[in-house]
């Protein structure tokens, strides 16, 4: 079994219920956010560029790429950084010493440093609001938790609280356009696999030499992989 996600550009709408919707239940930091969504031109405000004369928007989804050859876990010191049974790169918070070399290793710089002191997340009633409410162990591993550690490095996980237990990531469950689709790419019945069968797609940065297991279905509205060089992808400022 190895997991993946497609996500189909034409079909997004660049709403951001991924981004929201993957900090509520992974109960992300404050100025944290596993997934991102960026537009040419304009990553911030999503704004329209002119090609050839003609406004077009464009969004481009973007978090950890769970690559086959992972550069985050190969310069990792401690073993922290690790792929499981399933293809997806994780985290273990417990073995993580903040060193950051996964993040200067990482090309699709989506991996972020949390800075905050670990907090509490209450309801107005003292009560658990957001996030799975509990710690999440995979095989021993700390891979997730509701109170995030000051000083540990946090990314994507495909929501492993959920898909090893039968379900799929947050982000799936939630885009109103239905742009992503999760599932097991090594059969050949799966959604997924049926979804890029016969399809063009692509990855990003393939020239990196990664194989990431996350594929993206061109835009008709544009120049499908091309206008992604019109999109910098750079580090959240620091909150």
């Amino acid at each position: 079994m190895r997991y993946a996600m497609a996500i189909d550009l034409d079909r997004c709408i660049g709403c951001r219920t991924c981004a929201v919707i993957c900090k509520d239940h992974n109960a992300e930091p404050r100025g944290i956010w596993w997934n991102r969504v960026f537009a040419p031109g304009a990553p911030e405000y999503g704004t329209s560029v002119i090609v050839d004369g003609m406004p077009r928007m464009e969004f481009l989804p973007i978090s950890c790429q769970h690559c086959e050859n992972a550069p985050c876990q190969q310069v990792c010191p401690t073993g922290a950084t690790y792929t499981d049974d399933t293809g997806t790169v994780l985290v273990d918070y417990e073995k993580c010493i903040g060193c950051r070399y996964c993040i200067t290793a990482c090309p699709y710089e989506v991996r972020q440093f949390n800075w905050s002191k670990p907090e509490g997340i209450e309801g107005v009633d003292g009560e658990y609001r957001w996030g799975y409410p509990e710690d999440y162990r995979q095989d021993g591993r700390l891979v997730y938790t509701p109170v995030r550690p000051e000083g540990v490095v946090e990314k994507c996980t495909f929501c492993v609280q959920y898909t090893n237990q039968g379900g799929i990531p947050a982000c799936c469950t939630g885009c109103p356009a239905n742009a992503r689709i999760f599932g097991d790419i090594e059969d050949s019945e799966s959604e997924v696999s049926q979804y890029l069968s016969g399809r063009e797609w692509f990855v990003i940065g393939e020239s990196h030499g990664t194989n990431p297991k996350v594929y993206y279905l061109p835009s008709k509205r544009g120049e499908g992989e091309q206008s992604l060089s019109l999109i910098h992808i750079s580090e959240p400022t620091r909150h």
